[in-house]
């Protein structure tokens, strides 16, 4: 069974191989011009922005004392794993036992799994992961979980390293209270196939009539919780690790972590991953709020990722049915139109989308309404469109193309949904 396992682990990079070489969903047809050269609709990302993003996230990380692993979710492309890491990243938050598998064959070696671990198919994973060399941690909340997972890694014969989950009430997962994460730590220590190295916890589900304040609040929490767990002697690592931070309250979890110092006693680590590409909705209405909260912090992050499809009808005055549909883009949000490009034109030939409005999405078509004086819309036009929320946008896709400033392809970035 081992061997089997291992042998996933092992085989993981080369998942897939089959599925791209035909004709697919996702599956582009690669050459040098966006605008003339691809099947379109495609999910681009644009180099500039993207370098710009990695560079600026790494620097806020390291300027609050804290190391940064973003979350893979997100993107789940190893190629953007490769350069978070090159960039300066502590390692790669992942969300379930197949992502970390897929990370790790990839070349991520330290995963972060902040979710918990479920499950004994889910556990055999982990296990294969951890006999192949992977630095593992995962998060748990629960006493039977816990001796669910003691079990299991000791008959293994391996240790796993667990972070203790502080969450809030009504939110999703984690401990309620102090006295919760007392007792599970107890749990812990009686468990020998597991080492209890810090708190995890996550912000993102705080909410309230002042969010801001509610969110320093749960972080105030998060540090005084990883403290008292400290000062009681519960770690069994010489740098615990407390970790938290989505996309959208990073700021908030980095100050607070950095005013208690916690730098000093432990590992303090981040974990936003929308910001990578960014984007044109959610993620860049919570940056604008960074902006005010922060003033010092320079410029901000650039949206990365767009979708390019092409007016396909101009059925009747005032609407234009274009080649995009729910199975390209994420739809939490309308896509926005950004700009228009002839077929076959040059990038920087732009043409006016001013007052056009998405007004439906449907599998496999967008409804704009027209302007009245757009009427120099044709079949086949280019459209851009920004999305919010990445992750739903991402995982739409095999593959995404890289372009530069002048809109030429110049790598196709695999994903491993």
């Amino acid at each position: 069974m081992r061997e089997t396992e291992n042998s996933v682990v092992a085989k993981e990079a080369n998942r897939g191989n089959a599925e791209r070489g035909g004709v697919d969903k996702g599956t582009v047809e690669l050459r040098p011009d966006l605008l003339s050269g691809v099947s379109l609709p495609a999910a681009v990302i644009h180099e500039a922005p993207l370098a710009h993003n990695l560079a600026w996230m790494q620097r806020f990380a390291e300027a609050h004392g804290a190391r940064l692993a973003p979350h893979g979710k997100t993107t789940m492309t190893p190629a953007l794993f490769r350069r978070q890491l090159e960039a300066g990243a502590w390692g790669i938050t992942l969300a379930t036992a197949p992502q970390c598998r897929a990370a790790f064959a990839h070349g991520a070696r330290r995963l972060l799994m902040a979710n918990q671990l479920v499950g004994q198919a889910n556990m055999a994973i982990v296990a294969g992961l951890l006999e192949a060399g992977a630095d593992f941690y995962c998060v748990v909340d629960g006493v039977e979980n816990v001796r669910q997972l003691g079990r299991f890694f000791e008959e293994r014969g391996l240790r796993l390293v667990v972070l203790i989950e502080l969450g809030v009430p009504g939110g999703r997962c984690g401990c309620r209270d102090q006295a919760g994460v007392e007792a599970l730590a107890e749990a812990i220590a009686a468990e020998p196939a597991l080492v209890l190295a810090g708190l995890e916890g996550y912000e993102g589900v705080v909410h309230g009539d002042d969010p801001a304040a509610a969110v320093s609040a749960y972080a105030q929490r998060l540090v005084e919780a990883a403290l008292a767990l400290e000062s009681a002697g519960h770690f069994e690592v010489d740098e615990p690790i407390v970790t938290a931070s989505g996309s959208a309250w990073y700021d908030l979890i980095a100050e607070a972590f950095q005013d208690a110092s916690l730098q000093n006693r432990f590992v303090p680590v981040l974990r936003p991953g929308c910001y990578v590409v960014h984007d044109h909705g959610l993620y860049r209405e919570a940056q604008r709020d960074v902006l005010v909260r922060r003033p010092d912090l320079q410029h901000g992050l650039e949206p990365a990722l767009e979708v390019f499809a092409q007016v396909q009808s101009l059925p009747e005055p005032g609407l234009a049915i274009i080649a995009l549909g729910k199975r390209d883009i994420g739809f939490d949000q309308l896509p926005v139109p950004l700009r228009r490009y002839r077929e076959g034109g040059a990038a920087n030939a732009t043409l006016s989308v001013a007052g056009w409005q998405v007004t439906k999405l449907m599998d496999q078509h967008t409804f704009v309404r027209l302007p009245e004086d757009a009427d120099d819309v044709a079949i086949g036009d280019i459209i851009a469109f920004g999305a919010s929320h990445p992750c739903l946008t991402f995982d739409k896709w095999r593959q995404l193309l890289l372009v530069d400033e002048t809109l030429e392809v110049r790598d196709s970035l695999s994903t491993c949904f």
